[in-house]
């Protein structure tokens, strides 16, 4: 993989839109979409920014092994994500991502339907009182 590749599924991996990095990096978004596509040489003073704002070691960003992990912790929340470098892990992981999120959702339509359901109910049990 690599590593504008990397930079692209590491940001995807942290929910962030290429206009946030480029924001957190000083940057323009299409000076910054033009990493994620490889069309630009980033040079060492980017390549630390950008492991810098992922919380990672340089080293990290630019290895190329397909077996290297990565812990991307989210400071929000506390918590982390550990993604390979294989682009199938990375993309499984987006599935599982938006997987949960229309769980979350389906519970949301599901409590407003049984609160309308509630409502409608409401008045046919005064009347059979």
């Amino acid at each position: 993989m690599k590593v504008h590749e990397k930079i692209r599924l590491m940001r995807v991996s942290k929910a962030w839109s290429q206009e946030e990095m480029a924001e957190k990096l000083a940057m323009s978004v299409s000076g910054y979409s033009k990493i994620e596509r490889g069309e630009t040489k980033s040079y060492i003073p980017k390549m630390e920014q950008i492991a810098e704002v992922f919380d990672v070691d340089l080293m990290e960003l630019l290895s190329f092994g397909e077996r290297h992990l990565y812990l991307i912790s989210d400071n929000n929340n506390h918590s982390g994500t550990i993604i390979n470098s294989s682009t199938e892990l990375a993309f499984e992981n987006q599935k599982l991502h938006l997987i949960i999120s229309h769980k979350d959702e389906t519970i949301v339509h599901l409590k407003q339907e049984i609160a309308y359901l509630k409502i409608m109910l409401e008045p046919h049990s005064k009347v059979d009182v």
